[in-house]
């Protein structure tokens, strides 16, 4: 296996590297990495794919939705796929990362953003939601880490506290959702959301990943229609 260092990045969390790797004969594949910490590759990306599609499928008419974490895009474009969406607005902390999918260093990030809909915020999206108006999202997603239990930054663990999901809560309008993608059930969190939303559910998602059968899970929080 062949590795290439496409980009480093450091800010306040830490190092943020693109690499490319490559087998004899096989296709080129990027790779996300944070601290040393595999975060996701463009070799697989069902479990990006089946958040969205998961989470559009809560709400009736998902026009104007929040991403919380870029990535490398998958997410984002997932919900861009969907004709119903007018707005995909995606909040990442790191500068870097979306400086890459602009410039062309992530070789398919200037297709994705080239779809007028796209919105990418450089920000916390903790300080992204409190800063934003009330009821002006449909759905919410969140794929800032494998859910609660398994954090990128441990200060991403105020993401699931219950002062962040009640800013989730103001900023969706009757009939809409907040979606968090996990790697276990969490109940803790769940209880967290049944306190500030009015239904609130863990959901398995069944996701093919290096060759495996695995489940996921779709936290979600609802608010009721009016």
């Amino acid at each position: 296996m062949e590795y290439v260092e496409l980009a480093r990045a450091e800010s306040e969390r830490g190092e943020l590297v693109l690499r490319q790797r490559q087998e004899a004969g096989g296709p080129a594949i990027l790779e996300l990495r944070a601290n040393g910490v595999f975060v996701m590759d463009s070799a697989e990306f069902t479990s990006e794919r089946a958040l969205a599609t998961s989470a559009l499928a809560l709400v009736e008419d998902p026009r104007d939705v929040l991403v919380g974490g870029m990535g490398l895009g998958f997410t984002m474009h997932e919900v861009l796929a969907d004709p119903r969406v007018e707005r995909c607005t995606v909040v990442e902390i790191e500068e870097a990362l979306v400086g890459w999918m602009r410039d062309g260093t992530i070789g398919h990030g200037q297709t994705m953003l080239a779809d007028a809909r796209a919105n990418p915020v450089v920000a916390d999206v903790t300080v992204a939601l409190a800063e934003g108006p009330p009821a002006s999202y449909d759905l919410v997603l969140l794929d800032v880490d494998n859910g609660p239990n398994f954090l990128v930054h441990e200060s991403n663990a105020r993401i699931y506290e219950e002062g962040f999901l009640a800013e989730a809560r103001r900023l969706l309008r009757p009939g809409g959702a907040l979606a968090i993608w996990s790697m276990d059930d969490a109940p803790a969190l769940r209880q967290t959301m049944a306190a500030v939303f009015d239904e609130a559910a863990a959901v398995p998602q069944p996701v093919r990943l290096q060759d495996r059968d695995e489940q996921y899970w779709l936290l979600v929080g609802r608010v009721a229609r009016a």
